[in-house]
Order: C-alpha cells, then sequence, then structure tokens
C-alpha cells in the first residue's frame, strides 16, 4: 500500500518536510511512502522539462493518483496560496475527477512559508479544496499532537508546515519534525483501517 507524497519545493524546504512526512508514513506496518515532485512551470516554454530531474523524487505521473492509497500534497505559499505548479498539475486531472479516482481516499496538505504570517493556513486550506472536489477524506493534524500546544513557529491543525525564515535561515524545528512525521503516520493509518473495511 503506497501514500502519495507529492509536493514541489523551490528552495528546499518543502522537500524536506516530505521527507519527514514520509518517514512518518513508513512507521505504520505495510505502508510505503511514494515521494514524487511536481514538474515547474514558465509562462513562456524555451524547452520541455527533462523527464527526469535533475534531483530528488521522480515528478509525478497521472498513473501514481490511481495506485495511491492516500495522498499528501505539498507545496510552499505564494502570496497566501499553493505555488502554480501545484495547481497546474491539479488542472489537468479531469479525467481522474470524472472518473473518481481519489474518490474516497485519505489526503493532507503541508506547507513551508518564509515568515510566521506569510499565509500557511490559507496555502493549506487552498490545497484542500480541489482534493475535497476529487473526493478525498480530508485529515488533519488534531491538538491531542503535544508538538501542535508547543510550537513557536510551524505547525497547524489543517496540517504540517515549517517557518524557514528570509532565505531559509531556519532549520526545521523540532516541533515542526514531530508534526511532519505525526501526519505521516495519521494518513497511512487511516487509508490502512479504510482498506480493511473494504
Amino acid at each position: 500500500m503506497d501514500i502519495l507524497i507529492l509536493y514541489y519545493s523551490r528552495n528546499g524546504s518543502v522537500a524536506q518536510l516530505a521527507r519527514l512526512i514520509a518517514r512518518g508514513v513508513e512507521e505504520v506496518d505495510g505502508v510505503h511512502a511514494r515521494l514524487r515532485q511536481v514538474p515547474p512551470v514558465a509562462p513562456v516554454t524555451q524547452a520541455a522539462q527533462p523527464p527526469v530531474p535533475d534531483d530528488g523524487a521522480p515528478y509525478v505521473e497521472l498513473r501514481d493518483l490511481a495506485e495511491c492509497a492516500g495522498l499528501i500534497l505539498g507545496s510552499p505559499t505564494r502570496f497566501g496560496n499553493m505555488a502554480a505548479p501545484v495547481k497546474h498539475f491539479l488542472d489537468s486531472t479531469p479525467a481522474e475527477w470524472a472518473s473518481g479516482t481519489l474518490v474516497g481516499k485519505p489526503c493532507a496538505v503541508f506547507t513551508s512559508t518564509a515568515t510566521m504570517h506569510g499565509g500557511q493556513e490559507s496555502t493549506l486550506l487552498s490545497m484542500m479544496v480541489p482534493l475535497l472536489h476529487h473526493g478525498m477524506l480530508v485529515v488533519g493534524i488534531p491538538f491531542t499532537e503535544q508538538a501542535l500546544n508547543t510550537t513557536l513557529s510551524g505547525g497547524t491543525p489543517y496540517g504540517a508546515s515549517h517557518v524557514s525564515g528570509v532565505g531559509e535561515a531556519r532549520p526545521i524545528s523540532d516541533e515542526e519534525r514531530a508534526l511532519a512525521r505525526a501526519l505521516g503516520r495519521r494518513v497511512a493509518d487511516i487509508a490502512k483501517r479504510l482498506a480493511a473495511k473494504a
């Protein structure tokens, strides 16, 4: 059983969160993390992106959506919203929407911002909307996760997050790490429970 962790990361902090979430997913027996990234987009296309990125996870393919038991979607914040490459990818999924590929599967979201008030929660909410249209079951982080009560940086009930600082100056805090792993575990556990009832 695979949980798809799909993300766009320009400066690296979203990719770091993705790897932490993957560790949480794989703490659940029988569940594996499938890391994939969304390719960048540009207003003017001069050359196609290579089929394999220079570094990090492979680019996502639509079949990854069909093959996953759950989806965890990540994006940096852009003016309180998801980054354009993530939206562009989601806009390419009408066939999956029409066929119900993602209906009934658990999902979650994560983000990173440069500043504390850079729009983390609105970005997380913006990513949830298309997932709800796909019929997915949104999973958040409950306040029973102690780090959610003590964090002085990232981490929200809407999803995992990181405050990177201008120029990626701040490393991921202990609370942000704990909440990222907790989110991965929650989605993996719920996917496993849903599969057992099917």
